[in-house]
């Protein structure tokens, strides 16, 4: 297992998100020995749902509005319906994610969390996957969409639900620690063992 050492994930919520998939991926982040933060623009703490139940309410570490993606070193994107929907109409959560792309670092997006990618300009070119109703907003994107369980395009990993975990963990782990070794000699190579693109 690659280790995270050292290393600082954000990962972005609003209200909605499905808690499977930031609690899950947080401890294997965790495990790997990172240190996760939540960004969200809600206050003080941000309400999970499990389906189309209310879960728990989970604590936000650092408000969208004083988060800088200069201070992490990967990202990353849970899904549930909601939250994605909410991320994408707010500048500075376009923004956020948009600059991990610019800068060349990993970033791993679960289930409905790719939308938000769609309005960062991000997934044109890529291969992606995701839950399977936003297929026709990132084929219309300019993606390249696959029905599988993880996929990995240049330090970009997704995954289709939360049944995708384990793979979804695995693979996110590989490419942060990959991404972080690419960031220390050129930002924008492909970090190592990314899959290259169909063409």
């Amino acid at each position: 297992m690659a280790t995270l050492s050292g290393m600082k994930v954000a990962i972005l919520v609003a209200e909605g998100f499905e808690q499977a998939e930031l609690i899950e991926p947080r401890k294997a982040l965790d495990d790997a020995g990172a240190q996760t933060q939540v960004v969200s623009p809600a206050k003080d703490q941000v309400q999970g749902w499990k389906h189309f139940d209310k879960g728990e309410r989970i604590k936000v570490d650092v408000p969208l509005e004083e988060a800088d993606a200069g201070d992490y070193d990967a990202l990353l994107l849970p899904g549930g319906v909601a939250n994605p929907d909410q991320l994408r109409t707010l500048p500075k959560a376009v923004q956020f994610v948009r600059a991990f792309f610019e800068t060349g670092k990993p970033v791993a997006a679960i289930c409905h969390g790719p939308w938000t990618l769609i309005d960062a300009g991000v997934v044109r070119g890529r291969t992606l996957t995701s839950w399977p109703s936003l297929k026709a907003d990132l084929v219309n994107a300019g993606a390249i969409w696959v029905d599988q369980e993880v996929c990995v395009d240049h330090g970009l990993v997704s995954s289709r639900k939360p049944a995708d975990i384990p793979a979804f963990n695995q693979k996110m782990i590989q490419e942060f620690a990959g991404g972080r070794r690419a960031q220390g000699a050129e930002a924008a190579r492909p970090s190592p063992g990314a899959s290259q693109r169909p063409h």
